[in-house]
């Protein structure tokens, strides 16, 4: 079994989404022999690079809240990640999620990145020569063509075995039950 999602590390479902899946493989004794490939996607490429806005702030803005409903809301959000225990496989992957949403750093702070990913063991000149390129940018646009051309509904979205799609942070038992079902028929 092999598993593409996309995802955009900015979205809590995303991460919420991602930690359910990595469960319901634990539950199954797969996780280890089932390969995770992390597909890049921006959920509102307009955004700018950088922002002195809190994320309350950011988050009121973009879905016209005011603070407190954005606070309320961010507030939601925490108890459902605390409810699932958001740990996850991937080192880099899990730090960026921990930088945005348990440290509130902006994953567009060059220093906080550099930082962070310093944390899990990657020499700083290595993150800053990615971070100062655009290195990587053909195959983030390459996963964001994939995810169009397949009808990506929303993130996160989930790929298994390029036949099988689940989409959104849904409950554990619906990942437990998609992968029981995909991996009796694999057999």
């Amino acid at each position: 079994m092999e598993i593409q999602y996309w995802a955009d590390i900015a979205c809590p479902y995303c991460y919420m989404g991602i930690t359910q899946l990595q469960r319901a493989l634990k539950e199954l004794k797969i996780a280890d022999q089932t390969p995770l490939k992390f597909m890049s996607f921006q959920l509102d490429p307009t955004l700018p690079t950088t922002t002195d806005l809190s994320m309350t702030e950011y988050y009121a803005k973009t879905h016209q809240l005011t603070k407190q409903e954005a606070a309320t809301q961010i507030q939601k959000i925490d108890q459902l990640a605390a409810d699932i225990d958001l740990p996850i496989l991937n080192k880099a992957v899990k730090r960026l999620y921990q930088l945005y949403f348990n440290d509130n750093e902006s994953i567009a702070d060059y220093e906080a990145l550099t930082v962070a990913m310093n944390e899990i063991g990657l020499p700083v000149a290595n993150v800053k020569k990615v971070l100062e390129s655009n290195q990587y940018e053909d195959e983030v646009r390459k996963n964001e063509r994939r995810a169009f051309m397949i009808g990506m509904p929303s993130a996160p979205l989930f790929v298994i075995n390029n036949k099988y799609s689940i989409t959104g942070a849904q409950p554990y038992e619906v990942f437990l039950e998609a992968l029981k079902k995909v991996k009796n028929i694999t057999k």
